[in-house]
């Protein structure tokens, strides 16, 4: 009974926290004058791990991005929703500042891709690597804000910001309407700034003005989606990290970017059976952390979910995806992404992964969803919940490796009226049990559970075949010692 008041406790705080943060950061964007923000979710296809420049050597090219184009209109037939398609790194060409496409990539530039998402009613988004100079050699202009090393430029001296935003202006006067913003760096300094100011005036003097810029772009293109990757602070390397980051985040971007993202998908410090099921525990933890920052649920994006066949998705497929992309959607954010290679999805996955969306999209834009139960990262039982005014839907996760019976908190007043729940999608092997507002799950099992409508046929989505946890488990004595040194 102490755990489970402990757990409802934190339930409450935690959806207070997000309530008080959500609420001071609207007062504050109000006082700006800041842009409306997103009025429902959104979805988002990003070709990022269809290709892989990075750990692999797939290119990106012309002809790869419009077969991707190709697969969203034909899953889109089977239900499933893109609003958005992304062109993620390396569109550009080296030596034009983000203006001219890298050729014989694309020797054309991007108009037959930009028109077909528009014929299409897609709107067109572009990842930019903001202040680095990966792979990019910029005009003269950014030559004055250079760093002595020449790796990046700085935001507050010399002529890359003004550029750098006329160029933003410029792709959306031609129809780009989502701003990606990956590897910024705020401790960039000319080598006379270096000289005269501290590191801690360099990322004040950074921060504020490319904040500023990114604020008067958005009073001017209010329909810019705008998005922030690395660089704009958290811990995102392990799940061993605990707030407050070491990074710090600052709320104030949240008034020019729709989301922040938390992290790359990778292993995490749990151990599991499955290494995907690893990979699902850290998305779900780097919510968490994000949350407990101060972030509201839906303006934390994941970016959890890739099914490719590169490296930088570890050549996963469609290894485990199930679990994968209903984690992705039950965790409350508001930018719904999906990586990689579409071709993968077929037949009932397309029509699978329609009736999931359409049920978080549902979940998110017209009731609320809240976490539960401990921090994935510590190994304790944990969840995400979504509710409408027809019921609840629990996703609930066993990072342990024991069995264990975790309560499902009650959010709705009369949640008791909705009746028995119905366990709708689960890992195979150990066979979960409901019973009331407690379930049952075997040793790195995830479930989702539908109390009132919800608990309907309808949303049966099956087991998850490729994800099979056992149906008992013991501790092995086990003794480690160096053998040589």
């Amino acid at each position: 009974m102490i755990l489970e008041s402990i757990a409802s406790s934190r339930l409450r705080i935690a959806v207070f926290l997000a309530a008080c943060a959500a609420l001071a950061l609207t007062v504050h964007a109000q006082t700006e004058q800041a842009p409306i923000e997103f009025q429902a979710p959104i979805t988002v296809y990003n070709n990022w791990s269809a290709y892989d420049e990075l750990s692999d050597n797939v290119p990106l090219t012309e002809t790869l991005a419009m077969h991707e184009l190709d697969e969203i209109l034909r899953l889109r037939k089977a239900g499933v929703r893109f609003d958005y398609y992304t062109m993620d790194a390396f569109w550009f060409a080296p030596d034009g500042g983000y203006r001219t496409w890298r050729t014989p990539n694309w020797p054309k530039g991007p108009d037959a891709w930009i028109r077909k998402c528009k014929a299409n009613g897609i709107l067109p988004g572009l990842w930019f690597g903001t202040n680095s100079t990966m792979k990019i050699q910029g005009p003269p202009a950014w030559k004055s804000s250079l760093n002595k090393d020449g790796w990046a430029m700085s935001f507050s001296a010399g002529g890359f910001l003004p550029d750098f935003m006329n160029t933003l202006q410029y792709w959306y006067d031609r129809g780009i309407r989502m701003f990606k913003f990956d590897f910024a760096n705020f401790d960039v300094a000319t080598p006379g700034d270096a000289a005269r100011l501290s590191k801690e005036e360099i990322k004040a003097r950074n921060v504020t003005a490319f904040r500023e810029a990114l604020l008067a772009f958005r009073r001017k293109n209010p329909d810019a989606v705008m998005l922030a990757f690395n660089g704009f602070g958290g811990d995102q390397n392990d799940t061993e990290s605990r707030p407050p980051f070491h990074d710090p985040t600052d709320l104030r971007w949240l008034e020019v970017f729709h989301a922040e993202y938390t992290g790359d998908p990778r292993a995490s410090d749990v151990p599991e059976a499955s290494f995907w099921r690893s990979m699902d525990i850290y998305g779900d933890h780097m919510v968490r952390r994000y949350e407990q920052a101060g972030f509201p649920l839906e303006r934390i994006d994941p970016t959890s979910f890739m099914a490719g066949k590169t490296g930088t998705i570890y050549n996963r497929g469609l290894h485990a995806w199930k679990g994968a992309f209903l984690l992705m959607m039950s965790r409350g954010g508001w930018v719904n992404s999906v990586y990689g290679n579409l071709e993968l999805i077929q037949g009932q996955d397309a029509k699978w992964m329609a009736g999931v969306q359409s049920l978080f999209l549902e979940l998110q834009g017209q009731g609320r969803i809240h976490t539960f139960g401990g921090i994935p990262g510590e190994i304790n039982s944990y969840g995400f919940v979504g509710i409408t005014t027809r019921g609840a839907v629990y996703v609930v996760m066993n990072p342990s490796q024991a069995i264990d019976t975790v309560r499902l908190p009650l959010i709705l007043p009369n949640q008791e009226a909705l009746g028995s729940g119905r366990i709708q999608f689960h890992d195979a092997g150990f066979e979960p049990r409901l019973s009331g507002d407690r379930i049952t799950l075997g040793p790195g099992q995830m479930a989702m559970v539908g109390y009132g409508t919800y608990a309907t046929s309808a949303y049966d989505f099956g087991i998850q075949e490729d994800v099979v946890i056992p149906n008992s488990i013991e501790p092995v004595a086990s003794e480690f010692r160096a053998t040589a040194p």
